[in-house]
């Protein structure tokens, strides 16, 4: 079966950094547009950034832009979110995403993408 597991997240401080990890199983990687998305508390789904297949392409947020970096291994299976210089409002579960269509690479497929993983909790705090 499909399967999406996050890894990574944790504690960090204002001005650190993190980086998840997504481990793909069950699906053909590299033929699925990953993308990353986070939900903080109280607040609704938030697209993060998004990869082509071959990580020929990536996009971010403007909210992470210069901050997060998305990458991808195929032959591992694996999504990557480098986070720099992490903010207290980066503070959100995580989420990895893959979907066929190229359009989820810029979050225009909001939830309806195809698989989901569980989630990874970031929290930033002095």
């Amino acid at each position: 079966q499909v399967q999406l597991v996050e890894s990574g997240g944790g504690l960090a401080q204002p001005g650190g950094s993190l980086r998840l990890s997504c481990a793909a199983s069950g699906f053909t990687f590299s033929s699925y547009v990953m993308s990353w998305a986070r939900q903080a508390p109280g607040k609704g789904l938030e697209w993060v950034s998004g990869i082509y297949t071959d990580g020929s392409g990536t996009y971010y947020a403007d909210s992470v832009k210069g901050r997060f970096t998305i990458s991808r291994d195929n032959a591992k299976n694996t999504l990557y979110l480098q986070m720099n210089s992490l903010k207290p409002e980066d503070t959100a579960v995580y989420y990895c995403a893959a979907d066929r269509s190229v359009a989820a690479v810029t979050g225009s497929r909001g939830s309806r993408v195809d698989y989901w993983g569980e989630g990874t909790l970031v929290t930033v705090s002095p």
